[in-house]
Order: structure tokens, then sequence, then C-alpha cells
């Protein structure tokens, strides 16, 4: 045969090759779009099925799981670089190439996976959910996007600093301009405190764990964590972090619910409101919205070392649930209601200490959620405000005069905290209130860095933790 009619020849089909940990990759990524879909509730039933069809081990699913949270956190990162290497704008790639795009881009740019292998794996992944055709686009944009490192990309698509300082951290630290401005905003200094925190944000949290008082101890979860991976909280009392991953439904504290996974700062909310004076009774402490349950579980736990009971309220059913699961075997007195927290069944002035950790925008858990912060606008703030200071203007009715409430939330955002407690013991959008704000930074003693008080801002650059926010507020008429 010759020349010519060895190029005439078409070469032999060739099926596509599946790889199961990028195939399940792009299923999460996909659910994350189309279903609005958080990744930490969508990926472990698929890593479940899939060890359970004996395709993957723990390797298999550490790397799945790495593909996942690495490209949703620099998803806008790599949709900078991707736009560059496309001859139309992206909002018209559909957006199944976009996630084998930027699947492909996070492996080139953000792990040590070898170049070829990458953009081979990618290409496969492409033939195997969009086709050949479109796998020809993936290919020539992942090998233009291999031609430099994550340092030289970013340096060409970000602007510089100086002439917009807030873009480029956008661009930089994969986070919306907006949300850059936010943050920004609420930690106040210069560009180092704003560049760590959105860093941290991009970083793999620690699990950490709960020994709930009286039905689990720090030293029974280290023995079962073991030394290599287990340390101790750095702030709350009861924390354990598990520093080299693992599975915490393995432990049997964790399955026996006298322990649970609770992030450090959200332990810190909960141990200060129980640790706030007050005079008179201490009987009854209410969670108004309690879902989905780990906050309320330290509590009913705190409050069944003094005798007291607590009433766990949250409005949707499903999470009502969770709550009592969370509760269960408590050894104290505590129920579980399904009930609107603003438009409560109990009567005002029966509790002595209330919780009410209010629906926000989130953006305090990005480690944890790094989805939200794509998916989330600054018109949510509008959306959430109303609830917001409803429920604490409510909370405020339900204690008693002389008792504490605790104002929370996981948003650092001015507009869901500060803004939020000064228009409710103001009368802004509403009846004054008489309340008084405590000193909440002697209730974390240890911690740094907790601001000018009396409210506390946790930060994860600073603390490890979630951005988590608390006020605390006696009633004093």
């Amino acid at each position: 045969m010759n020349e010519q009619a060895r190029r005439r020849t078409p070469k032999p089909y060739r099926r596509p090759k599946k790889d199961p940990v990028r195939i399940l990759a792009f299923e999460a990524l996909r659910a994350v779009d189309e279903r609005d879909a958080y990744a930490n509730l969508v990926l472990p039933p698929l890593l479940k099925k899939a060890r359970e069809q004996g395709d993957f081990d723990a390797r298999d699913a550490a790397l799945a799981t790495e593909l996942v949270y690495g490209t949703l956190r620099r998803q806008g990162t790599y949709d900078a670089i991707i736009a560059t290497c496309i001859d139309r704008p992206l909002r018209e790639v559909d957006p199944p190439v976009l996630d084998v795009l930027a699947l492909g881009a996070h492996q080139l740019l953000g792990t040590r996976i070898p170049t070829h292998a990458a953009v081979s794996a990618s290409v496969e992944l492409a033939r195997v959910v969009l086709g050949d055709g479109r796998a020809r686009f993936v290919n020539a944009v992942l090998r233009k996007i291999s031609q430099d490192d994550l340092d030289t990309w970013v340096e060409r698509v970000a602007p510089p600093y100086d002439e917009d300082a807030e873009d480029h951290l956008a661009v930089v630290h994969s986070h919306p301009r907006w949300v850059v401005s936010a943050l920004w905003d609420s930690l106040g200094g210069g560009r180092a405190g704003i560049e760590d925190l959105l860093e941290a944000d991009n970083e793999r949290p620690e699990v950490t764990l709960v020994a709930r008082p009286g039905r689990s101890t720090t030293d029974e979860l280290l023995a079962a964590v073991g030394e290599e991976s287990g340390l101790p909280g750095r702030w709350s009392p009861y924390a354990v972090r598990m520093a080299e991953g693992g599975e915490p439904g393995a432990l049997e504290a964790v399955r026996e619910g006298r322990a649970g996974v609770q992030d450090e700062g959200s332990q810190l909310v909960a141990i200060a409101l129980a640790g706030a004076q007050l005079e008179g009774s201490d009987e009854r402490w209410l969670d108004a919205c309690a879902g989905p349950g780990g906050k309320a579980a330290l509590l009913a736990a705190l409050a069944a070392q003094r005798g007291a009971s607590l009433l766990a309220a949250e409005k949707q059913p499903h999470r009502a649930r969770l709550v009592e699961r969370a509760l269960a075997g408590n050894p104290g007195p505590y129920q579980v209601i399904a009930a609107d927290g603003t438009r409560p069944p109990w009567l005002p002035g029966s509790f002595d200490r209330v919780l009410v950790d209010v629906p926000c925008t989130g953006l305090g858990a990005l480690r944890r959620r790094p989805e939200a912060r794509w998916r989330r606008r600054p018109e949510d703030l509008e959306g959430f405000a109303p609830l917001q200071r409803a429920l604490l203007r409510e909370a405020l009715s339900a204690v008693r005069i002389g008792g504490v409430v605790g104002y929370a939330t996981c948003s650092p955002h001015l507009a869901e905290t500060r803004v939020v407690v000064d228009d409710v013991l103001r009368g802004r959008g509403g009846d004054p209130i008489e309340a008084e704000l405590l000193d909440a930074r002697p209730l974390m003693p240890d911690v740094p860095a907790l601001g000018d008080g009396p409210d506390v801002q946790l930060w994860p650059h600073l603390h490890g933790t979630d951005a988590m926010y608390l006020a605390l507020l006696r009633r004093t008429g």
C-alpha cells in the first residue's frame, strides 16, 4: 500500500476507556450544577456505591474527592484560564463540556498528575460522557492549558493588583468579586489579611469531632482515632481533630451518637452560650433553629449536666428528624419539635437561654461548601435579612428578663451579623427590645484575635474554624 492510500485508510474505531474515578467526579460536578446540590451531600453516596460495586479502593476515593473539591474551589481561576484558550465566550460552552475542561485543568494545574496522563485521561472522559467530536475540542483546549503552570497562567489572566485589587484577588484566589469585597469589609485591614483568608477558604478543612460531655471524652476519641491521626482541638475542650483524615462513621462513639462531627467554631458558640452568667433560674434552654442538630446535641449534653432541659425547634420536618437523630440517647430531658421560630408555639419569657443560629448565605463555610461561593448572589442578602431579624426578635421575646440569647450565623458578612443585631436592638423594622450586648470574648478563653468585642467573629485563617459569628444579648426588660 502506497503512502497516499495509507493516509486515506481510516483508523479503526477504538472504544473509549471508562475511568471510574473521573466518571464519578464528573457525575458529582453535574449534580452540583444541575440540581444545586452540595458536593458534601452528593459525593459520599456516590463513593459508597462505587466501593460496594468493587470499583473503588481508598486511593481511588481520595483522588475522586480531590478532583471534585479542587475543581469547585478553583473554578473561578480555571474559568478565566479556559476563557483565554477558546474562540467563543465561556457562557456559550455547554456546561458538561466546561466540567470536563475544569476537571482537566485541575489535574494539570492543581495536582501532581503528569501532564500527558492528565490530558489523555480527560480526553478519554470526554469521549465517554460527551462523544468523540467534543472530545477533540477538550483535547485542543487542554493542550493549550498544559503549556504553562498555574502561576504563569494566573499572572496572565488576573488584572494587576494596583489597577483592580478586588478583581485581582477574585481571579487569583477563585472567589466572586462581591464575596472578596464583603469579606474584606468584614475583616478590615490590608492586603495580607484578606489574602490569608481567601487562601484558607481554598484549603481542605480538617475533620473535627466533638465528644459530647457526659457521653464521651476526648481521650476516648483520641484513642479511637489513633496517635498518628488524632490531635486535641485548638480551643474547644470537647474537640478532637482528625488531622490525617479518615472516616468518622467508623468510630464507635460517632455511630452511637455519643460523639459527632462538628466544626470547632460551632462548638465554641454553644459553649459560650452555656457559659454566660445568669441570675436566678437556669432550667429551660431553647435552640430555635436547631437543624441539622450539631449545636443542639452539644447544648443538650451541657444542659443535662446541670439538670436543665432543652427544647430543639426546627421549621423543616425533615431537618427536625435529623435533630432527633443527633439528640437520641441524651441522658437529660429534651424535646424536638417542628416549629417556625418566627411564629413560635411557646410563650414569651419561657426560657433562660436561647440560641438562634439563623439561616444565612453560608459565606463562613466556603472551605466545606466551595460551590456556595458561585451559587450565592448579593441579592440573597436581602432575602435573608427579614428572616434573620424576625428570628432574633422572637428569640429575645422567648427569653426571660435576665436570660441570655446567642445570635449566631455561619457568615462574616456585616449585613448578616452586626447590622442585624444593631437593627433589632434599635427597633428598626419592629418594636424596640430592651436588651444589652454582653462581651462574648471571655467565654472563649485562650482564643486569640477576637477583635474589639463585645461580639465575636471567628476566621478560618486565624482560628482554623469556619467563620462563625456570635453576639450574646441579655434581656433587660
